[in-house]
């Protein structure tokens, strides 16, 4: 199984030996082993025994703590995380050396390319929205131009360029789905629409997925070689997010062409504003994103090993990265 999702109100989770026990209405409505866990994602109100908790905890089991209906990451639980106080240490200098503005650079360099390849795939697809893709692939071709002619330009160079380049990217972005899913420009809080609803939750789990590589490598999610240190945000997940961006903006292309999801899977305004998925809706999208998950994890756990590497330098132990 790997991850286990629960996102029901009425839901009351408890120990049964070596498996999780989910009970509703006070009756047993299944077991999960815990063996089969690596994470755990809790979406909005669950009750958890506190010994749920501490045994996942003890078997080194994450858990990924969403709020309700938008669906934001709270946080995550762990067991003991990786010892390496010499790598935080290590990553600590690294973020204000030169080294940190070499690595961001070609951070957004990889995020554009992504973006271009993804734009120039789309032409074959979506002859009709040729000269919008044109438009928008020669305009993030320029900014990678200007980024590798410019060496030394600081991250708030760096941003601007990344900043152009995300706004012709989306002008080409946005024809690709149908008028009617209302996908005019990104909007995140809260998401207007289909498109943005599936962004915005795939990039929030993509992003607890980096936390919890960073965590568990031994590297401290808060200090970040290109997004500004802020409280309480883990810069440094958000970096790496910035690479898996194509590959999920990809994927949601995919999901919406073929009709996986269509408006009537998404509600809009209530209580709250904004258009979120539906409940059924939110199932087939969890099934959905751990088949695609599988890749990006990987690029997650080598984009940190990498990243590891580069900051100890000489000292590196591969023996030491999870």
């Amino acid at each position: 199984m790997g991850t286990l999702y629960i996102d029901r109100r009425d839901i009351e989770v408890r120990m049964d030996g070596n498996a999780l026990a989910f009970y509703a209405n006070g009756r047993r409505e299944g077991l999960v082993p815990i063996v089969q866990l690596k994470r755990v994602v809790i979406c909005g109100r669950a009750l958890i025994e506190s010994s749920v908790l501490g045994r996942l905890a003890e078997e080194n089991v994450s858990v990924v703590f969403l709020s309700g209906k938008h669906q934001r990451f709270r946080g995550m639980l762990h067991g003991r995380l990786h010892n390496n106080g010499l790598l935080r240490l290590k990553q600590y200098e690294a973020s204000l050396s030169p080294l940190a503005l070499s690595w961001a650079r070609d951070l957004v360099r990889r995020k554009v390319e992504g973006h271009k390849t993804l734009l120039e795939d789309a032409l074959e697809a979506r002859p009709d929205r040729r000269r919008e893709l044109f438009r928008g692939v020669s305009s993030l071709a320029s900014v990678l131009s200007t980024i590798e002619e410019d060496r030394e330009s600081d991250r708030t160079r760096l941003r601007g360029l990344e900043g152009a380049a995300a706004a012709a990217y989306f002008q080409a972005y946005c024809p690709l789905f149908a008028p009617s899913l209302g996908f005019r420009a990104r909007r995140r809080r809260p998401p207007t629409d289909p498109v943005n609803a599936l962004l915005s939750l795939t990039y929030t789990l993509v992003h607890a997925e980096a936390v919890r590589e960073l965590e568990l490598a031994g590297m401290d999610p808060t200090i970040g070689f290109y997004h500004e240190f802020d409280y309480g945000r883990e810069s440094l997940a958000c970096d790496l997010v910035e690479v898996l961006r194509p590959l999920c903006d990809r994927w949601i292309w995919s999901l919406m062409r073929d009709r996986v999801f269509t408006a009537r899977s998404f509600t809009t305004g209530g209580e709250r504003p904004g258009c979120y998925l539906k409940k059924d809706g939110r199932k087939t999208f969890y099934a959905l994103y751990e088949e695609w998950a599988v890749s990006a994890r990987g690029v997650l756990s080598n984009e940190v090993r990498s990243l590891v590497r580069m900051v100890m330098g000489d000292e590196y132990n591969e023996d030491l990265v999870p």
